[in-house]
């Protein structure tokens, strides 16, 4: 898959969520990788056999206090990573990753993400 259709899958996926986060979402860019870089690798405590999907780098909106003029927050898939993990469902997995990335967003842990996850099944 080109880079411009896997963007475009984020971009569809985007399109579905709702406005209340939409429009609640401030100073993000979206963008998309290969590959984790040694950095990302390395602040995400990356071993072998792990598989990193999406990763949210920035200060997640419940912990800004006079946050302005700052570069954006940065929401990154791995599109390498997520076409070997897809099993013939990428358009979910990107939007379950985009979801679990913006959770990251507005603050919340993993584990009040994976219980929304749950419940939104």
């Amino acid at each position: 898959m080109t880079k411009e259709e896997f963007e475009k899958i984020i971009s569809d996926a985007l399109a579905d969520f709702s406005a209340y986060f939409l429009e609640k979402m401030k100073n993000v860019a979206i963008v998309v990788q290969d590959e984790p870089d040694e950095f990302q690798k390395k602040q995400l405590g990356y071993s072998s056999g792990n598989c990193i999907l999406g990763l949210y780098e920035g200060v997640p909106q419940i912990k800004r206090y006079n946050y302005n003029r700052v570069a954006p927050d940065k929401i990154t898939f791995f599109q390498n990573n997520v076409e070997r993990t897809a099993n013939n469902n990428i358009k979910q997995l990107i939007k379950e990753t985009l979801w679990h990335e913006i959770g990251h967003h507005f603050g919340m842990t993993e584990e009040e993400i994976r219980k929304y996850q749950k419940h939104k099944k």
